[in-house]
């Protein structure tokens, strides 16, 4: 899949939402799948690639979950370290464990690990995002990995603005700025603007955000 160098134009990103569509489709119904049989343990795999992706990138995330899978139940973070660095997995082996373990700490002792139920309990799509992205005992996400982790786990209707979508945007003219949001207001702002640009374009809201990352990195990865 080749990677786009030169700034992203509407036409240029319609012809490459039909050649890349089938993959698109086929890697939502893969986060569609997540959600539908996917148990808590999984889910909480998810949250945890999304630790581990933050300020990073999706491959060391993947690389990161495959290397401290075993601990993910109940390992302590100087064995996630050592397998994070026997791997070579990841460029902040002490922090991000430390993350992963105070998440879970919270998670256990608040909704006994059961992510499923306190998902699906939120009635405003915009409040189940702050949760996850607000509650201080639940670290690394922020509203970019948040989304990124509903997102995966089968939830529509979230943007998942990196530093590829919003450079993106920028190209288009959807946004004045190719700087990511530093904060909520500001990323519903990008993020609504982006929704009026999908409908504008009739182009899914969640097909153009995978579409605009595959242009920018040449993948379609989760």
């Amino acid at each position: 899949m080749i990677r786009e160098r030169e700034p992203i134009t509407i036409d240029r990103l319609r012809v490459t939402h039909v050649a890349r569509r089938r993959a698109i489709r086929a890697r939502l119904t893969e986060f569609d799948q997540v959600w539908r049989s996917g148990s808590d343990a999984r889910l909480w795999e998810e949250l945890v690639y999304c630790i581990f992706t933050a300020g990073a990138s999706a491959k060391m995330g993947l690389r990161s979950v495959e290397a401290v899978r075993p601990l993910l139940e109940s390992g302590h973070r100087p064995a996630m370290t050592k397998a994070l660095i026997k791997a070579g997995a990841h460029r902040f082996p002490n922090a991000r464990p430390a993350y992963v373990v105070s998440t879970r700490s919270y998670l256990q002792k608040s909704i006994a690990m059961r992510l499923r139920d306190r998902l699906v309990g939120f009635s405003d799509p915009f409040e189940r995002r702050d949760w996850l992205a607000q509650e201080p005992q639940i670290k690394g996400l922020g509203y970019k990995e948040s989304s990124h982790f509903l997102r995966n786990i089968g939830f529509k209707g979230y943007g998942i603005l990196d530093k590829h979508i919003v450079r993106s945007l920028s190209e288009l003219g959807v946004i004045d700025s190719a700087k990511p949001p530093s904060g909520r207001l500001r990323y519903l702002e990008i993020e609504a603007r982006m929704r009026e640009f999908a409908h504008e374009i009739q182009i899914d809201f969640d097909e153009l955000d995978l579409a605009l990352w595959s242009m920018k990195t040449g993948q379609i990865l989760k």
